[in-house]
């Protein structure tokens, strides 16, 4: 008797497996339409989100005055009109080694201490405004230029 019940639990766990086969699939198949589903509502929200910061910005940028005229110098309207050249610490640095310039040199230029610039390209601090055109004309300047200005002129 053991084994006809042995059988018939067998039988019965079969054909319970072969029964759920057909929903777990179906369940299976609808899960992975969801995750799907889910990546593609990420994407957007994270569209959604970077375009909301930006008008956040361009909002900001809008609600501040215009700078004076003599912080918008020269070299500050490089480029396409109507955008401003922003000074960044990767930018200064990558400048200063095209230059072929050490942080004392640059610092000598622009009339500062090499800490100052050190400060700058890490990213620890910003220049001051009132500094801010000289280092963006520097930023312009060519090797030559660059070299020019360091050798001390003769009397």
């Amino acid at each position: 008797m053991t084994t006809f019940a042995d059988s018939l639990k067998k039988e019965i766990a079969r054909v319970a497996r072969k029964e759920l086969r057909d929903e777990l699939g179906a369940l299976r198949k609808a899960a992975l339409q969801q995750r799907s589903d889910i990546a593609a509502l990420k994407k957007q929200l994270k569209a959604l989100q970077t375009q909301t910061n930006q008008l956040g910005r361009a909002r900001a940028e809008s609600a501040r005055s215009t700078p004076p005229a003599s912080a918008a110098g020269a070299g500050a309207q490089r480029g396409k009109p109507g955008r401003k050249v922003v000074f960044t610490a990767e930018r200064l640095k990558t400048q200063r080694a095209r230059l072929g310039l050490t942080q004392e040199q640059m610092a000598k230029l622009l009339g500062v201490s090499s800490l100052s610039i050190w400060k700058w390209e890490s990213g620890g601090a910003a220049p001051r405004a009132s500094r801010v055109p000289k280092v963006l004309e520097l930023l312009a300047l060519g090797k030559r230029e660059a070299l020019a200005r360091l050798v001390p002129e003769a009397p």
